[in-house]
């Protein structure tokens, strides 16, 4: 065990060394940065690159730099986990030339290319509207189910839905399966296309497989988030009087954050009750407490919003607060002095933050105008592997500007450009608008300096 400790510590110090390396060479040319990575006299392992690489997620260039130098070592050769956060952090980018570059190498080395793999690519060419080559790579690996129904989640999740439809009627056989439903009616109901998923609904009734508990689920989140609650609660209390597929916590959750949000708390806390006794055969967990959690904030009964809190410490286990609850307690105050009490209870409880939390934290001292909050936070983010990434560059620029800070704005948004961060439409409208000529930025060959 001591052993372990030792050894993470040195992968946290290297890495930290490393970071900080890339971070003030940053305007070097890439053969200066190699010479000083050279001397760092640096133990490579996968778990090394994998910290440094976490901590540049957001920061393709010296991520990708780190990664080839490391890859050059004689005494080093990635693995497929390594590979697929660098393919991932190239693809999040948009560095489609890099990634097929990266591809194209992991090829030539068996066993190196895995599900992962596959997963990770599909995902970041759909996200890019690059259908046609994740349909291209789909052939390329072979048309198993798994990777079909990869492929369909990812065409559904980036909206591309109508097409991962088309795809799936052209595979007849899975009409038997439940699952491939679930994807194409799980899109159109996160689409927000309720026309579309009753379409779905009514033909999982009648092909030749039973609705699930997540087909079920899906469809009464999708009533649920087009106002349409009545016709979702007859579904939910159908599923438990007439029995065969019975709610599950996932659809009571969903039942009462609907019924919260249209304000009829007495209905929700009697779910909540029966859930406790047992009543729906399921018992409530973090998302159920955080559903009321947020309730509470939002009508500012703070008193009952920490009793719900207090309650989930003490009955632990699925129960036991995350950051979510932490986010809805933190949006609730006041000033920054109540601040440090929220994070302590966070790590007291053993939660830690994460980049939803730092944003969220950014956003608050930016908007209390607290310089050393903001710095504070920033340099957290930086330390743990947090970003800072495209929220936190477009929380900074459009803070900074109703603060009145314009040098700020220029510095944060030409900071965000220097990382490969491609910024909101809203965030250039902004800079566009103070009409000041933002200094032009280019990638030295070669290199990760930018001029």
């Amino acid at each position: 065990m001591a052993t372990a400790r030792n050894a993470s510590r040195r992968v946290e110090q290297q890495a930290t060394v490393i970071q900080k390396l890339l971070k003030f060479r940053r305007d070097k040319g890439r053969e200066q940065v190699e010479q000083a990575l050279e001397q760092c006299d640096l133990h490579l392992t996968h778990d090394l690159l994998l910290e440094v690489l976490r901590r540049h997620r957001s920061d393709w260039r010296p991520a990708h730099l780190f990664f080839n130098w490391a890859s050059k070592s004689p005494t080093y050769c990635p693995n497929s986990h390594v590979c697929n956060q660098i393919l991932d952090i190239l693809g999040k980018a948009n560095r489609f030339q890099e990634l097929h570059h990266l591809l194209d190498q992991m090829s030539n080395t068996p066993g190196l290319i895995d599900p992962p793999t596959f997963a990770t690519l599909l995902r970041r060419l759909v996200a890019a509207h690059r259908l046609h080559e994740a349909i291209q790579l789909f052939h390329r690996f072979g048309s198993d189910p798994f990777h079909f129904q990869t492929l369909l989640m990812w065409l559904c999740r980036y909206k591309h839905v109508a097409d991962a439809e088309a795809l799936f009627h052209t595979h007849p056989a899975l009409r038997h399966d439940i699952k491939t439903w679930n994807v194409i009616l799980n899109g159109w109901c996160v689409l927000g296309n309720v026309h579309e998923a009753k379409r779905v609904w009514r033909d999982i009734v009648a092909s030749p497989c039973n609705p699930d508990v997540f087909t079920f689920g899906t469809f009464v989140k999708a009533l649920t988030k087009k106002g349409k609650l009545g016709t979702a609660l007859r579904l939910f209390r159908g599923m438990r009087d007439k029995g065969g597929c019975k709610p599950d916590v996932v659809i009571c959750n969903c039942v009462i954050d609907a019924l919260c949000f249209k304000k009829r708390v007495p209905e929700a806390l009697e779910i909540f009750r029966e859930m406790k006794k047992g009543e729906w055969g399921c018992e409530p967990n973090v998302g159920t407490y955080n559903s009321l959690v947020k309730c509470m904030c939002r009508i500012r009964r703070m008193e009952v919003a920490y009793e719900l809190v207090d309650e989930m410490e003490r009955r632990k286990g699925s129960c036991l607060p995350n950051a979510v609850t932490y986010c809805y307690l933190l949006r609730s105050l006041k000033h920054p002095g109540e601040v440090p009490g929220v994070l302590e209870r966070m790590e007291r409880n053993g939660c830690h933050v994460n980049d939803d939390v730092y944003n969220l934290l950014l956003r608050l001292y930016v908007k209390w105008d607290d310089g050393d909050g903001v710095r504070k936070t920033w340099e957290d983010m930086e330390r743990n592997g947090w970003g800072p990434d495209r929220r936190s560059y477009t929380i900074m620029v459009h803070g900074h500007f109703e603060n009145g800070r314009v040098k700020d704005v220029v510095r944060y948004f030409e900071e965000m450009i220097s990382k490969g961060l491609v910024p909101e439409p809203r965030t250039e409208m902004l800079v566009s608008s103070l009409n000041i000529k933002v200094k032009g930025r280019t990638e030295n060959e070669g290199g990760i300096a930018i001029s």
